[in-house]
Order: structure tokens, then C-alpha cells, then sequence
């Protein structure tokens, strides 16, 4: 299809710029405030072939609402599950944005990790408040990354770029995933409760699926121990938070560092009033550098699947699925 000016895309009016520009400029686009059926305008029902969004359950009744709905283009390479799933169950191909912000995330997972053990937010603010001249030096941090081991919760392309640079710092590193991972030169262990136990860090880097959900419990922040340390660039669901903030609260691990939580944007009060976290508002991969890279390839995924007939990135069920081609 050569006139994608006839293509009617549908997308949120607040979307990341990149991606809604090319967008903009490429389809016939049409906006809705927020994901709500009765937003979309009765001509275009029937229509919208594509769409472009950053999915959540809200998402649901709007696919259902678009009869000739054929692709979905997610901003991030997470998606959640609920929609996604819906929409491939409905011949709907689902793609997202891998790879082009691998070296981000770790980054920030790196950067995560060293701000709740050595806490630098708080030396920072100790300068700002003018406590350094008039209280004196700052509290030396009770944590450091020296002579630590660090578990990986999953292995992908994110946890290898953050493997990387966890063995930079000279320290050892385990991974628990579902298989093996064919090369990966790090301790293995089949159990989460399992790596928990061999190491002092945990940092959880996996999709959050149903699967995953609450994975990181009671059992295995007990298992993490005093010392412990756990960081989360993953999802929000990964992570049981009530179990977490008990932990936090009566020693069981030493600190926390969150960039993602269950309720976004809502943070449970008593994570923000502790000491030892170190709290972020899901910025893993939130450089404008690599948010236009996410944004480009929205848009190209959109391109691709009305021009070649073929999504560039499709998530793997839409894969299995036999969807990342046009029928």
C-alpha cells in the first residue's frame, strides 16, 4: 500500500513525541483523550486499521471496538499481557520496542543499584539543603557494592547488557530464568528461592506475565537475607510489595531499589517514607535519545505492516501465532 495517507490509525492525543509525529505525518490519525470507545468517532469504527499505544487493561473495550483492527504498534518492549493477549486471540498483531533500549535500562538498573546502596539522593540533598556547612559531612552509607554477588531474575537481552556490566565492577553474577541460557558464562540456578539464597543483590529483569507475577516473595526476600539488596527495572507485578515493605520494615533485606511499582503511578506511603529505598518514576529506558529510537520504531512497525505487509518487531506470541504477517 503505497498511499498510507488512507490508513486510519488510531492513537492517543498524549503520546511520546517520535512516534507521534511520524504518525502524524504518515496516516490519517485520529486521536482519543484516553482509551474510551465513545471517544472514537462513529465514521472511523470501521476504519482504523492500526493503532499505536502504550497498552494496559484499558485498552481492552477500544480493541473490541474496531472491527478491522489488523495491527497494534505497543510503545516499549514490555507489554502487558492482558490486552496483548486479548488482541492476538482476536488475529491481531501485537509488536513492540526490543533491543533499542537494552544499554538504557541496564544503565538505569546500574544506576539504581548504586544510588540505594551508596545513596547518593540523599548525599545530593544534603548539599542542597546546606546541611554540609551547617550540620557537617554526610553520614557514610551503611551499604556498598563491594564484595557483593548479584542474582539476575532473567536473562534476555536486557539482563545480559546488565550482566555486563555487573562483572565491570569485578563481582560474580548468577541468573535464575526458565532455561538455561546456551553460552551465558554465569552460575545458573533452576529456582528463584534457590539464587536468592547464593547471592546478596537481586535485580529482576523479566516481563511481567502472569507467570511472574509476585515471583519475588515473602519467601525469597526472606531467602535474599539481611544484607540483601533487591532492584526492580522490570514490572511493577513482578514484585509482592506488601511483602516487600514488611521486609524493609523488620530487616529482612537491607534496601530496595524500585524504578517500576504494581499501582503506577501510585507508590505505596510507606515505601516513600523509608530511608532504604531509592524510588524512580519508571524511567528505565526514559533518555530522549532512546525514547525517539522507541518512538522511531512504533512508527516503523506501522510502516512496515501497511507497506510490506510484515510488522518488524512483533512481540513472540503474535509470532507463534502466525501474525507478524499481513493476511
Amino acid at each position: 500500500m503505497s498511499n498510507l495517507k488512507s490508513v486510519s490509525v488510531l492513537m492517543p492525543a498524549r503520546f511520546y513525541d517520535r512516534a507521534a509525529e511520524r504518525i502524524l505525518d504518515a496516516f490519517d490519525a485520529v486521536l482519543i483523550d484516553r482509551p474510551d470507545p465513545a471517544l472514537i468517532p462513529a465514521d472511523k469504527r470501521d476504519k482504523i486499521t492500526g493503532m499505536a499505544a502504550l497498552l494496559n487493561p484499558d485498552w481492552v473495550p477500544v480493541i473490541d471496538a474496531l472491527p478491522a483492527l489488523e495491527i497494534i504498534s505497543n510503545f516499549g518492549v514490555g507489554y502487558h499481557p492482558v490486552p496483548s493477549l486479548h488482541a492476538i486471540e482476536k488475529g491481531i498483531c501485537v509488536t513492540h520496542t526490543p533491543d533499542v533500549l537494552n544499554e538504557e535500562v541496564a544503565d538505569t538498573a546500574i544506576g539504581v543499584l548504586l544510588n540505594t546502596l551508596r545513596r547518593f539522593d540523599q548525599a545530593g540533598q544534603w548539599v542542597r539543603d546546606g546541611k554540609w556547612e551547617s550540620v557537617g559531612n554526610f553520614t557514610p552509607s551503611p551499604l556498598t557494592m563491594r564484595d557483593r554477588t548479584v542474582g539476575l531474575f532473567g536473562l534476555g537481552r536486557i539482563g545480559k547488557a546488565i550482566a555486563r556490566r555487573i562483572e565491570g565492577f569485578g563481582l560474580p553474577v548468577h541468573y535464575h530464568a526458565r532455561h538455561r541460557v546456551e553460552d551465558a558464562p554465569y552460575t545458573y540456578h533452576p529456582t528463584l528461592v534457590g539464587m536468592a539464597e547464593a547471592v546478596d543483590t537481586l535485580i529482576c529483569i523479566v516481563p511481567g506475565t502472569p507467570e511472574t507475577r509476585h515471583a519475588v516473595n515473602a519467601g525469597v526476600l526472606e531467602a535474599l537475607g539481611p544484607n540483601g539488596v533487591l532492584v526492580n527495572v522490570a514490572r511493577g507485578s513482578v514484585v509482592d510489595e506488601k511483602a516487600l515493605i514488611a521486609a524493609l520494615e523488620n530487616g529482612m533485606i537491607a534496601a530496595a531499589g524500585l524504578d517500576v511499582f504494581e499501582d503506577e503511578p501510585h507508590v505505596p506511603a510507606e515505601l516513600i517514607a523509608m530511608e532504604n529505598t531509592f524510588l524512580t518514576p519508571h524511567i528505565g529506558s526514559g533518555s530522549a535519545h532512546t525514547r525517539a529510537a522507541m518512538g522511531d520504531l512504533v512508527a516503523d512497525n506501522l510502516v512496515s505492516w501497511f507497506e510490506k505487509g510484515e510488522a518488524v518487531t512483533p512481540v513472540p506470541e503474535a509470532k507463534e501465532k502466525g501474525l507478524s504477517k499481513r493476511p
